[in-house]
């Protein structure tokens, strides 16, 4: 599961990706994620949730104050603010796992990070605010997550390793590109293909098994298959919350693949699938 040891960092602390397969917990304080339907967009809910996944073995907490699903409704930095920081404030009193804050936004990444946080995930790939967040990763050293959130070519035009090697070289520049601005070396910076966003079925199932690519990079690399709409496309499951045993295919297919960490809804039994596929894949 692992071809060399590479680490994911923030701050003084570091993930080891040695063949490891860490879990991400999702905890969305919105009231329209398409998974939860807004369950846990109060403080006191998000934060028991933070800490159930923690205690569930979530090796990092991601914090979302904004829906990113097809046709959600933009918010203002204000609105978001006030949605993760106190929530972020409350668990980093309360956990030692650490924090990402789920934004494009600067200034809420600041703030997040001020709470507690140590690791942006932006789905924008940094782009949407490149230059404020740059300087803010280059002087908080912040772990960064860099997803690819652009199209694909459709109708055919990029499947299978076609679309996987679309995906790795747009990685590879923003990679490239943020080091430079931000002084940091690679291990600050975890890589995610973007399951989901701009991508037909096919060619997110190309993603995943095409995973380890990404190790290319020299970064660490993340997955988010987590209750996705291609899992209700292959299982015709359309309820997104009933999507997680097609979730468990996803995870032990990314894990054996070559993903380092998996960011999913529900902890405790990812983390038992994960179990056994990596129990698998040592197996002599």
């Amino acid at each position: 599961m692992a071809d060399a040891v590479r680490t994911f960092q923030f701050g003084e602390r570091q993930l080891a990706c040695d063949g490891t397969v860490h879990l991400m917990g999702i905890v969305n304080v919105t009231p329209d994620s398409f998974s939860d339907g807004g369950r846990f967009a109060g403080v006191e809910t998000a934060v028991a949730r933070g800490l159930e996944l923690a205690a569930a073995g979530a090796a990092i907490l991601d914090i979302g104050g904004e829906s990113t699903r097809p046709g959600h409704v933009a918010v203002d930095a204000a609105v978001e603010m006030a949605r993760v920081a106190p929530v972020i404030a409350e668990l980093s009193r309360q956990t030692a796992v650490p924090i990402s804050i789920d934004t494009s936004k600067a200034v809420v990444a600041a703030a997040a990070l001020a709470a507690g946080a140590a690791i942006i995930n932006d789905v924008t790939g940094f782009v949407r605010d490149e230059a404020a967040m740059a300087e803010l990763v280059r002087t908080s050293r912040a772990g960064c997550i860099v997803m690819h959130g652009q199209e694909l070519p459709g109708n055919g035009r990029a499947e299978g390793a076609a679309a996987a090697g679309l995906v790795e070289a747009y990685l590879e520049e923003r990679i490239h590109r943020l080091t430079a601005l931000t002084g940091l070396a690679r291990a600050f910076f975890a890589v995610d293909p973007g399951i989901g966003f701009g991508k037909d079925w096919r060619q997110n199932l190309a993603l995943i098994r095409h995973v380890a690519d990404l190790r290319r990079t020299g970064c660490a690399v993340l997955l988010a298959p987590s209750r996705k709409r291609f899992i209700g496309q292959v299982t015709g499951v359309e309820k997104a919350s009933s999507r997680d045993w097609g979730t468990a295919g996803a995870v032990a297919a990314g894990a054996l693949l070559g993903a380092d960490i998996v960011r999913v809804h529900e902890v405790a039994p990812m983390r038992e699938v994960l179990a056994v596929a990596t129990a698998i894949a040592l197996s002599p």
